[in-house]
């Protein structure tokens, strides 16, 4: 008869695994990008269905950078902007890969029409992903929207300042990042399975929009939608000259 100290910890339930080890991951995953990364992730990469954390210094100053690959390997549904720190830029996001048709830019006039929002695009299903920037959040209001989440294959990534870090929370995966020289470097606060204190660097290029201004007689042309938390439709223009969007993109879009 064997033992149950011989058996692999996913042969009594998929959700156990060893101290020593990474959790198996069972559910939808986005890939990451960054083999790095991905060897450090449960599953091998973004859990699509779930809340993932992000906790940062600065609002736009890592973020996008981090997911810039997953996002932009997104290529059928919606991708949300929820109570974005600023303006997104549509020359800085085209430049990151990614399809401005696709985005959509959220905002609500108060904090739970932003709660509001984000559970219903979660439990609606209709989008790809959903990146919520928010800072005071209760813990109740964070299970509610992980328990959302999980009835769909939403990527759900809430983006908080690092403060937060040592507050409860039921995100399955919580990553502290913030810019370092020539990349970003990563602590896992917490993640299913082994603990990590040595934190992980990975490389990242830096955009040519960032120290460049050339072609700029490009006839750059593209539209974000974007919609408030009560529903009302209205556009926002992303056409510009080159040289004046390399000017106004913010380093906190782009960086």
């Amino acid at each position: 008869m064997t033992s149950t100290s011989s058996l692999s910890p996913e042969t009594i339930h998929p959700s156990l695994w060893r101290a020593s080890q990474l959790a198996r991951g069972t559910g939808a995953y986005v890939k990451s990008g960054y083999a790095a990364l991905s060897l450090e992730l449960p599953g091998g990469g973004w859990p699509a269905g779930a809340l993932t954390e992000l906790l940062i210094q600065h609002h736009g100053t890592a973020e996008l950078r981090l997911l810039q690959p997953a996002l932009s390997s997104l290529k059928q549904g919606h991708i949300v902007f929820l109570q974005a720190p600023y303006q997104p830029q549509a020359l800085a996001l085209s430049e990151l890969g990614l399809d401005v048709s696709q985005l959509l830019w959220v905002r609500g006039n108060k904090h739970v029409d932003a709660l509001w929002a984000a559970e219903q695009i979660l439990r609606s299903g209709s989008c790809d992903a959903l990146l919520f920037w928010q800072s005071q959040v209760k813990t109740e209001s964070l299970r509610r929207l992980h328990l959302a989440a999980q009835s769909g294959r939403t990527l759900f990534c809430m983006v908080r300042p690092s403060d937060y870090a040592l507050m409860p929370s039921p995100a399955p995966l919580r990553l502290k990042v913030k810019p370092v020289l020539h990349g970003l470097q990563i602590e896992f606060i917490k993640r299913r399975g082994r603990q990590s204190d040595k934190p992980l660097v990975i490389p990242i290029a830096r955009l040519p929009s960032m120290y460049s201004h050339d072609n700029a007689d490009a006839d750059l042309h593209a539209n974000i939608n974007t919609r408030t938390a009560s529903g009302t439709a209205t556009t926002m223009a992303g056409a510009a000259d080159a040289f004046n969007l390399h000017r106004s993109i913010s380093s906190e879009l782009v960086s």
